[in-house]
């Protein structure tokens, strides 16, 4: 594989495509909006700078890494000659149905087809498209660059050629890959995202107030970032659609998201995004402004 496609140019879209033109693959990155794709470029020439600067790359890998990576507003012309291409959109299975069946549409008999969807069903993906067998589950973490993590989720029909070209792959990029097969949220979601609607039960329900809750799982279970702080960096919006994924596919009541979550994302306070969530933050960065706008006594 050499030419690589990612479609969508957001956090997860643009992480992607840095890492894959850092090995030296020659990276498109598709999407609908110029401005997006801008933004993309600048973002990875910002990350880039700050591997320089931390002495991980030279001045010299930040240039060809640019040079690696093209940018296009059209599938049509930016996944024909693609390997391999990574679709990284808004997590909305319509939309990515969509993009799937086009891309059967465009691409090589042999292209694969990944997607770097957190929950949605990697066979039902593969259903809208006739190389079923080429379809899978590139799950990066963010933030790309940074997490080794990367869930291969094996699809129904998915091939064991085609899953161990990605197992490989994905050790050239220096990531470390972890097979899983296709149920909701995976492994890493079905964990995460009960934990953290957990958390939003127990503030939700009066328990602690949000800096006491992320306290106690940081320094007495040692994360790295209490729960209510990381579903603000995940986004909101995206945890409330990830649970409902797992309560829809599973049927069990014990994955069904908390109101108080609900709640926030329909008044667009989705986290980091938004610059307010379970936090506050100065707008385009994720420092915090504001502690918490939660105090225990929420209900």
């Amino acid at each position: 594989m050499k030419n690589i496609t990612i479609i969508g140019a957001g956090t997860m879209g643009n992480g992607i495509a840095h890492v894959f033109a850092l090995k030296g693959f020659i990276v498109t990155i598709v999407d609908v909006s110029q401005a997006a794709l801008d933004k993309a470029i600048q973002t990875i020439t910002k990350n880039l700078d700050r591997q320089v600067v931390k002495g991980a790359i030279s001045d010299s890998d930040k240039n060809n890494t640019l040079k690696n990576i093209f940018t296009n507003t059209t599938i049509e012309n930016g996944a024909a000659n693609a390997d391999l291409v990574v679709e990284a959109a808004t997590e909305n299975i319509d939309l990515k149905l969509s993009i799937f069946k086009k891309l059967d549409e465009v691409c090589k008999p042999d292209t694969i087809l990944a997607s770097n969807t957190s929950s949605i069903s990697i066979t039902k993906i593969a259903s809208v498209t006739k190389r079923a067998d080429k379809i899978i589950g590139m799950h990066f973490m963010n933030p790309v660059p940074v997490m080794k993590l990367i869930e291969v989720i094996r699809g129904y029909s998915t091939s064991d050629i085609v899953t161990e070209k990605i197992m490989q792959l994905s050790l050239q990029l220096e990531k470390n890959p972890v097979e899983v097969n296709d149920y909701p949220g995976f492994v890493a979601n079905r964990i995460l995202m009960p934990m953290i609607n957990e958390a939003i039960y127990s503030l939700y329900e009066g328990v602690a107030g949000v800096e006491e809750i992320d306290t106690v799982m940081k320094l007495g279970m040692a994360h790295p970032m209490g729960p209510l702080q990381l579903a603000d960096f995940i986004g909101l919006d995206v945890c409330l659609s990830i649970l409902n994924v797992l309560h829809g596919g599973f049927g069990n009541p014990k994955y069904a998201p908390c109101p108080l979550l609900v709640n926030m994302v329909v008044a667009s306070n989705l986290g980091i995004k938004s610059g307010k969530g379970f936090y506050e933050y100065t707008a385009g960065t994720k420092e915090l402004i504001v502690a918490s706008r939660f105090r225990k006594q929420i209900v």
